[in-house]
């Protein structure tokens, strides 16, 4: 009868690995679990504290006026657990409304540089400072809800702009928001400045390690443009980046022209 091979034999040849490379395996047995914990952790965290990650609020005192123009007021809007600060341009007699939605930093005291082209335009301006930035309260906890706050301070004006034009603008993150709400109310014009496709796709690009299913705010403006803009028309300014694209006279110009258009 042939000899029975038994598991001994290769307990026997571990056993006698030198005691260097047993503590070589040893170690990257510990290094390897140590590596899967820590990306563990770090996924925790980033569900954790993607807030932080995506939001920069930098809040302003209820006594600094947000700008001292005449046609310019300011007021809150309630939500629950919170009370969002907005500022308005109003018009004697306008031809309809720009709902403006900002970027990701800042606040309005700083969004707001320049009311001429709303004016030229005849058209008022309705912006709102998210959860934490500027004068608004509370802290931003889901996409849910920042999207609740957004159409709490529509419908706010919403009956002063029925039948007029509506406009919506949506600056870096805000054009997801815009997105997201041009594809539910169908406004005459969605002007989307510094956008993205989704937030999906920009963490796939910046932090490929990330699932994305991780993330709590995917803010899918493709899907969104597809309902509402399939003849959406880009356009591209020579020269300027994400942050600066408002300094470019061919930005204006093309702005502009967005407004007035019939």
């Amino acid at each position: 009868m042939p000899p029975t091979v038994t598991p001994t034999i290769a307990t026997t040849r571990i056993g006698r690995w030198p005691p260097a490379l047993r503590r070589g395996a040893g170690l990257l047995a510990a290094l390897a679990l140590l590596g899967g914990l820590l990306w563990v952790l770090a996924l925790v965290a980033l569900w954790f504290g993607q807030e932080r990650l995506l939001f920069h609020p930098v809040p302003l005192a209820d006594t600094v006026a947000l700008s001292r123009e005449p046609d310019v007021s300011e007021r809150f809007v309630e939500v629950p657990g919170a009370r969002i600060s907005v500022l308005e341009l109003r018009r004697p007699r306008p031809d309809g409304v720009v709902f403006f939605l900002h970027g990701n930093s800042g606040h309005l005291k700083e969004w707001f540089t320049d009311g001429g082209p709303y004016r030229r335009a005849n058209l008022d301006l309705v912006m709102m400072d998210y959860r934490g930035f500027g004068k608004s309260s509370g802290r931003i906890a889901s996409q849910a809800q920042l999207q609740a706050d957004v159409e709490a301070v529509w419908q706010s004006v919403a009956a002063r702009y029925a039948g007029l034009r509506v406009i919506v603008y949506g600056r870096s993150l805000g054009s997801g928001l815009a997105a997201a709400w041009a594809a539910q109310h169908q406004p005459a014009l969605t002007v989307l400045v510094s956008p993205y496709e989704s937030m999906q796709a920009l963490a796939a690009q910046h932090y490929p390690w990330v699932p994305s299913a991780l993330l709590r705010y995917p803010l899918r403006s493709d899907q969104a443009l597809a309902q509402q803009a399939p003849q959406a028309r880009l356009v591209v300014i020579p020269g300027a980046a994400h942050d600066d694209v408002h300094r470019f006279a061919s930005y204006q110009a093309v702005l502009a022209r967005a407004l007035s258009a019939p």
